[in-house]
């Protein structure tokens, strides 16, 4: 008779040989090199074991560098050395988002696969030119870096979503000044792909914008989806340190919360008798209900953010394609991009 800790044994064994098993036989290249390809793209790239053949960046004295920190990578500062290196069939773009959309005209023509970060451009009229590129050279694997369609989170309101009916949604994405870039297109990208995501196809009902002399900007935005109207604030006004991103969604069944893409709950509806509410007559106890919480307490990577945000899904995701295991449901190349892009062009637009 097998006993318990047999089974414990066994379900150990098997866990850990699923993890070995999952061997990647490719070779990729890295162009950029900087904070977040550092502490977020590479860790990924090291935990799934994932042959790294070049890493290119614009500083001489950086491919001096990774040379001596990364064994067997090639430091580069030419982009056309690796595109003419037929061994690499998957390329990793996290540069200045300035240069995104030259390289990835670049590695669209030389037909290789593309995991290209936010933005890969930076307006319509450079992602209908991605898009016709795409289709002039060939539909090779893309995956741009909008980690929130890849986040348990937004997994589970989708199924959740399905063939209900919804009564409207709020939107809070708080951070603090950003001088480094364009907060359109580098932060506010995600909010707004994250709600067209999930509920479709959008038009602007409605838009405020407030701005600053030390250059924080707010917008107060109104969408229409095909089944849910919701509002969005999306601000710089707030602080780094104190950043919120927060969503709910409110049906005729209950609520879902969604804080910081860590914590989800739903809380259901309160019954009524007639127009009544049955809560204005009677105390009930509080029904919400923990569907998503990440556990600070075991420091294993299912419980670290690079899950809960959705980007070590997301490389997996683009390395499990262009190895051909497994092809993504979740769409991710640039055309899957063109509703959030027509949104951010007419915000861009406002003066």
């Amino acid at each position: 008779m097998i006993g318990f800790q047999d089974i414990i044994k066994r379900y150990k064994h098997r866990r850990d040989c699923q993890y070995l098993s999952q061997a990647y036989k490719k070779n990729y290249a890295l162009i950029g090199f900087g904070n977040h390809c550092i502490h977020i793209i590479y860790p990924v790239i090291q935990y799934l074991q994932i042959n790294v053949k070049y890493i290119c960046c614009s500083s001489p004295q950086k491919v001096k560098l990774i040379a001596q920190k990364f064994k067997g990578v090639i430091g580069t500062t030419s982009i056309d050395e690796i595109l003419n290196d037929e061994t690499i069939a998957g390329i990793f773009v996290s540069a200045t988002p300035s240069s995104h959309f030259e390289i990835a005209s670049k590695i669209i023509k030389s037909g290789k696969a593309l995991f290209i970060e936010k933005p890969p451009c930076l307006c319509i009229e450079e992602l209908n030119s991605l898009i016709a590129k795409q289709r002039l050279y060939g539909y090779n694997t893309v995956v741009v870096g909008m980690q929130k369609r890849f986040s348990p989170i937004t997994t589970i309101l989708r199924k959740k979503l399905r063939d209900k009916r919804l009564i409207s949604y709020n939107l809070h994405y708080q951070v603090g000044l950003y001088p480094e870039g364009n907060e359109l297109y580098d932060l506010f990208i995600h909010p707004i792909d994250l709600v067209t995501f999930l509920f479709g196809d959008a038009k602007i009902l409605g838009v405020h914008k407030t701005s600053s002399e030390n250059g924080g900007k707010t917008y107060l935005l109104m969408l229409e989806h095909n089944n849910v109207a919701g509002t969005l604030e999306l601000s710089t006004f707030y602080s780094w340190q104190e950043a919120h991103e927060a969503i709910c969604i409110n049906m005729e069944s209950g609520m879902y919360d969604m804080q910081q893409m860590e914590t989800l709950t739903f809380t259901p509806s309160s019954p009524s008798f007639g127009k009544i509410p049955i809560e204005k007559v009677f105390a009930r106890d509080s029904r919400l209900n923990s569907l998503y919480s990440r556990n600070n307490f075991n420091p294993i990577l299912i419980n670290n953010q690079i899950i809960s945000q959705g980007y070590f899904n997301e490389i997996k995701t683009f390395v499990e394609s262009v190895e051909c295991i497994n092809k993504s449901t979740i769409p991710t190349d640039f055309t899957s991009l063109y509703i959030t892009y027509e949104i951010l062009d007419k915000l861009d637009k406002i003066k």
